[in-house]
Formats: structure tokens, sequence, C-alpha cells
């Protein structure tokens, strides 16, 4: 079984410790990860006979690094159960049970009594448990999850029960830390910030949760620990804090600023928690050359990066650690790559807070599912079948998790833009879903359809801001004569160069790869040429490039690296050196 360099460093009894939600922190919390009780039932089952034995929490129950590598299906249900002493002062606060994603109907209990169920596989939640605890520490949570994998119309992304190809392996059950936190009766339950970039302006927009009568919050931003500016607002308003000469956030100098956030009820600290803030502006603009171009901070940026899975040999859509989980965005840019596309697949926090950290630009796709629909790759062409005719609980079940995705994420600012669609999968309502996206989130780009099965308005402007087109293995681009005047030309997916290495394959035999090769060296001769080609469409009009892939993926083999992480197929000075002629 292929095992990445960190599966060592795991501790199965208190694996991922890292406090979970770096966007907003607070003193007072306990991580529950660790060994809990499973049972893989028939559905409707319950477990009342008693459970099957360990799984290592937040790992899916398919992968190797649960402890139990057995498959569910959407026949049966898995159910997990922890008994632990409550770690958190509860003395006149509220306890917050969290989840980071659970795959992907989740019903929990405590204390045997139900608090909640929650339907979603990429996004988190949480349930109030206040009510529900038993008199002193010892406390016990059970949990069902069902998950219909592919013959389900929820969002999956790759998962199918038959992996194959571009397909991979199942992920059913708790995927993201299960921790819990203590708060007040009035609490700061999120928060966000935009940049306003013609008045040197950060506006926050802190969310207070059972708010009262006369409560206020001040938004303070500092620098090394030095308040810089403040702002205080009532209670679920806006906070513009205005900035002296801001430092902009950008792959270059990634400057985040440290935020404090306090609730006061007059003269009365509530509570306070610590957040960061970027000050970045992302929009379109036509550049010197006439061409549009994606604009950060005022300047014309081409941007390219890799097409960014996030699986892992071992853990599936969980890193062993939370250094693999970084190791793979240090790569990438010390590659020389500015910007990741993370593919149909949401990251835990932790992802976004290391990429805002090191300065990497992020395009984030909704997770695909309820596929069938045609797909067109060329521009301007309709034919039938183009938009799946979803059913109004599938179309409810997309929305709302888009909704939650966009809603939590849109805090981290190396997003910046969204990919409601992605090669016709699922693909429905395309304006009325970029509309929603814009509705959400005003502040960033949106590419409504990556490689396909795009839908126009009147003329040949496309709706949303990107037009995307895959094609493997050389580079191409939309004709900005026919399309470029009112959106932004980019290459969504191309390469795919494959080379499997003998000892780090998924399988022994029959990888696959787009073009497919037995050297490195043949390798790297193919991907100067794509660079060589690249550049010479970027003075075209080409605003960005994405290469496919970060890694090996199951059968898969057109990474740059090996899937278990132990093997760069080119060196990185090298790829870094071919890269800088693009931004030029």
């Amino acid at each position: 079984m292929l095992k990445t360099p960190w599966a060592e460093e795991l501790n199965p009894d208190a694996p991922l410790p890292e406090y979970p939600r770096p966007q907003l922190v607070r003193e007072a919390w306990q991580n529950l990860n660790g060994q809990w009780d499973f049972a893989i039932l028939p559905k409707g089952s319950s477990p009342e006979t008693g459970f099957a034995g360990k799984i290592t929490v937040p790992f899916a129950v398919e992968s190797l690094l649960s402890g139990v590598q057995k498959t569910v299906g959407p026949d049966n249900e898995l159910w997990y159960e922890r008994s632990f002493d409550l770690g958190v002062d509860r003395k006149g606060k509220r306890v917050m049970l969290h989840f980071g994603a659970v795959d992907w109907e989740a019903e929990v209990w405590v204390n045997d009594k139900q608090v909640g169920k929650h339907q979603g596989g990429f996004d988190a939640f949480a349930f109030d448990i206040t009510e529900f605890l038993a008199k002193g520490k010892s406390q016990k949570i059970r949990v069902r999850v069902w998950d219909p994998s592919d013959s389900g119309p929820q969002p999956r992304g790759k998962q199918v029960k038959d992996p194959k190809g571009i397909w991979y392996t199942p992920v059913t059950g708790i995927w993201q830390t299960v921790w819990l936190e203590a708060v007040p009766e009035s609490y700061i339950a999120s928060s966000y910030s935009n940049t306003d970039w013609e008045n040197s302006s950060q506006i926050f927009y802190p969310e207070i949760k059972n708010a009262q009568a006369g409560q206020e919050v001040e938004v303070s931003l500092m620098e090394a620990g030095q308040v810089l500016a403040s702002f205080k607002a009532a209670a679920n308003q806006p906070a513009p804090v205005k900035i002296s000469n801001p430092k902009a956030w950008s792959p270059d100098s990634p400057t985040l600023y440290e935020v404090s956030i306090k609730l006061f009820q007059g003269k009365k600290l509530i509570e306070e928690v610590k957040s960061y803030a970027a000050y970045r502006d992302i929009r379109m603009a036509k550049g010197a050359d006439g061409h549009q171009r994606m604009f950060l901070n005022g300047k014309a940026l081409f941007q390219y990066g890799p097409l960014d899975q996030g699986w892992w040999p071992d853990g599936l859509y969980t890193a062993p650690t939370d250094e693999a989980l970084l190791f793979d965005i240090v790569k990438t840019k010390e590659m020389g790559f500015n910007m990741i596309r993370k593919h149909v697949k949401v990251e835990p926090a932790r992802w976004y807070y290391h990429a805002d950290k090191l300065g990497m630009l992020v395009w984030q796709d909704m997770p695909s599912g309820d596929m069938g629909n045609r797909w067109e790759v060329r521009p301007g062409i309709i034919r039938e079948g183009m938009n799946k005719a979803r059913t109004p609980e599938s179309e409810e079940i997309f929305k709302t998790e888009w909704e939650e995705i966009i809603n939590e994420f849109k805090f981290f600012p190396s997003i910046v833009v969204w990919v409601p669609f992605n090669e016709a999968w699922g693909q429905f309502k395309t304006t009325e879903i970029v509309q929603l996206t814009r509705d959400l989130d005003s502040s960033r780009l949106i590419n409504s359809a990556s490689g396909g099965n795009f839908e126009m308005q009147q003329g040949s402007t496309l709706v949303g801001d990107i037009m995307d087109l895959h094609n493997y293995p050389d580079p191409v681009m939309p004709d900005p004569a026919i399309f470029g005047e009112k959106t932004v030309l980019v290459l969504g997916e191309f390469g795919g160069l494959g080379l499997p290495i003998e000892g780090h394959t998924w399988q022994l035999k029959d990888n696959w790869g787009y073009q497919s090769f037995t050297t490195m060296d043949e390798l790297k001769a193919r991907y100067a040429i794509l660079m060589e080609d690249l550049s010479e469409l970027i003075p075209l009009g080409l605003a960005a490039a994405i290469y496919t892939q970060t890694t090996d993926v199951e059968i898969e083999t057109n990474g740059i690296m090996t899937y278990d992480r132990k093997i760069i197929k080119i060196p990185v000075e090298e790829l870094s050196k071919m890269h800088q002629k693009l931004y030029k």
C-alpha cells in the first residue's frame, strides 16, 4: 500500500491536533480526534448490539490511515461513538460541537439525545450541545453517516463506487477535525472582510449570534502586535477600518494583518477572538495591450498553477498531518507557480490559511455531482442535452452546499476565483448559479463553466467573467477577436504529461496519463515545449493557465509529483526557471 512520508508521524490517538479554524481563534477549545468506535450496518439499523472496532478520526473509513479500510456503500450506514471527558469550562458558557466536514449525511446524538442532522460533504457545521451535556465531565457522542456516493445527486467530486480512470475511491464519514469550544451567550460566530481598494479600507463583517440590544463590536487591525487602526460598530453591522499606507497582499509579498475582534455590552468585554486579514483586490480590466486581464492590486498578473485534486494515497481526502497539507503548497510555490486550482474538492480551513500565509492564489471549484449531461467544448455552440435536468431536490442540494462553501471560505484572501461547474458535470441553470455566486460574493471573479458548455448572453458576452478552454496536451486559447472584448480568456486545463515511476504508483500496471513517457528527461523536454508554446499565447490575450496536475492520483500518473510525494519528476529549480518567462 502506497504511503506518504508523513504516515509514520501520525499519532492515531491524537491526529491533526492543530486548531482547525485559523480564521477565528478562541482559547477555550477541545480536540476530539482520535480513536472512536465504529460499525458498518445495513441502512435503518442501529448499533445496539455493539461496535465492530476502532477507527481513527478524522480519516475516512475507506482510507489506510483510518485503520479500517472498508467500503460502506449506499445500502449501509457508518456509525461512530466515543466517550470523553469534557475539557472546556462550561460555567456560564454555551458548548458548541464542531465537525470540519462529514461526507455526506450526518446525524448526531449527545448522551443518547438527538441534537441535529446535516447534509453536505464539504462544509463545516456545528451544534449547540449545552442542553444535552450530562452532569460531571464524562460525555458520549454518537454519529450516523450515510453517503450514496455516485448513486446520489449530491456534490461528491471525483468519488465513485467503481474507481477507474479519473475517478477515485469513495470517501465516507468524518474526514476533518471534530472539536468543541465554549462560547458566551452572545458570541462572535464568524467574520470575513473585503478590501475597499479605492478608499484604503478593510471592511469587516462580524456575525454575532444571540446579539443583545446595545452590543457593539470593535475590530482592530494590527501589525507585529501594534494596533494600526480600529473601528467600533453595532453588533452585526459592517466595520470599515481605514489603513494608512496599507501593504497589499500578493504572491510576491503575502502581508497578513493580525486582527482582534471584541464584543462589548457597554464597557463590559464579553469576548475577544483573534483573526487576520489581507489587503488585496482582484478584478477584471483591460491591460495596456487592450486584452482583458486579471488585475491583482491594480496590476495585470498572469496566473499560472497546477490542477490540485488534494488526494492522498493513505488518507484519501485527508492529509496525514498539517505538515503534509502544507507541503503541497510549499512545493508548488518553489516550482514557480503563483496559483492553484483546487479541483472539485474543498480543503480544510488550514489549507487556505497556509495559502494565505505563503501568498498562493486559489481558484476554488464547486465539487461536482449528479452528472450525465453532454459536454460541448467548443465556445459558441448550442446542442441538445448540455444542461442537466436535475430534480428540485438535487438543485436545492447543490445550491445549499455551494452557498455554505462560499459563505465559509470567502474569508480567505487567497481565493480569487469561484468555479461552480467543470466540464459540464451536473451543470444546470448556469446563468442562475452565476448570479447566486455573485450575490453571495461580488468581490471575486467567476469562472462559470470550466472547460465548455459556455452560456452566452446577447452577442458574444459570456455568462460570468472567464472563458476557460481545456485542451490536452498542448496549449490553446479562445479567439480574443470573437470572445475577448468583455471576457478574461484562460486555458483551464492542459498538459497531463504522464510518467509512472516504479514503486511509487497506486497499482503496478495499466496506469494512465494524457500523454505518457518512460523517463524524466523525456518528460522534462516535452514540458519545456509546452512552456514555450504557452508563453507565445500570453501576448495574444491569454490571462491564465492551469497544468494538470500537482500529483499523481490513484491510477493517474500525470502529476509533477508522485502520489506518495516522494519523487518530484522535474527538478524544482528547473521548473521555476521555465515559469519565470510567463510572468514577464
